[in-house]
């Protein structure tokens, strides 16, 4: 067994992460975003993505296959730091992907994740908002060669998956393979936010790094593990994850 493999894995997904240095450089990312040459996945890196990286090799396949991935969340910017480098803007996906919605307006989009009502009425509430033209609706409970097919017969312009980690990083790998023109978004939770199923955290609370704490408080029984458990963990793994640990990672060969 690799004790370094989750290290090789956390390296690869560093060394992949766009860092955003500041609003102006956003908007380079986003206009960039906005006119795709080919099929482009999008993917935020968080904490708890990271966490299922160390866990999971095939997770950690799918979600470095993105074309772009942007830090997200505090516990990015403390890895980051003790590595030595500028962590950015938090680039989190509940704020950045609306301006994307924005910037899309008047386009195609397909909207596949979450469950109903809420679909629908994230849908609903971005034709009203942004101005994007929903072409489907879809549950995040489906098969891959559903939304393959569902690709291939609207082509929309931008697909936003709200099906949560992992399922929709394997999900955006497959996409890409359609490869008409596309941009494909990871969003996690997005459309639940935007479909009223959850709410955000005040905003002082938000610029704390601390809206974490406040969906825990919301959610206790779904995001327990997730926080409770794996933020202690993601931290003790970013305490391991140094200069020197990262440059063994890639050295040390398998016995064998």
């Amino acid at each position: 067994m690799d004790d370094w493999a989750w290290l090789k894995r956390w390296k690869a997904i560093i060394g992949k992460l766009r860092v955003v240095s500041d609003p102006a450089d956003e908007q380079k990312v986003l206009q960039a975003l906005c006119a795709p040459q080919a099929a482009t996945v999008l993917g935020f890196v968080n904490a708890h993505a990271m966490n299922l990286v160390a866990a999971d090799a095939h997770y950690g396949e799918a979600l470095a296959a993105a074309d772009v991935l942007l830090r997200d969340g505090s516990g990015i910017a403390i890895l980051y730091r003790r590595l030595g480098l500028a962590p950015g803007l938090n680039m989190n996906g509940t704020d950045f992907i609306p301006e994307l919605l924005a910037a899309f307006s008047g386009r195609r989009v397909a909207f596949w994740g979450t469950q109903e009502p809420y679909l629908s009425q994230a849908a609903q509430r971005s034709e009203a908002l942004y101005g994007v033209q929903v072409v489907s609706v879809r549950d995040g409970f489906a098969d891959v060669d559903t939304y393959i097919e569902l690709a291939r017969q609207l082509q929309p312009e931008l697909i936003v998956l709200g099906m949560g980690m992992p399922k929709q990083e394997t999900v955006a790998a497959r996409l890409a393979e359609v490869g008409r023109p596309c941009l494909i978004v990871c969003g996690g939770a997005i459309l639940d936010f935007i479909g009223g199923k959850v709410t955000r955290a005040p905003n002082w609370l938000r610029r704390l790094g601390g809206e974490w704490v406040y969906r825990l408080l919301r959610e206790p029984k779904r995001l327990f593990v997730r926080y409770v458990v794996g933020n202690p963990l993601f931290l003790l793994r970013a305490m391991l994850c140094t200069k020197t640990t990262l440059a063994q990672a890639s050295s040390k060969r398998p016995a064998g």
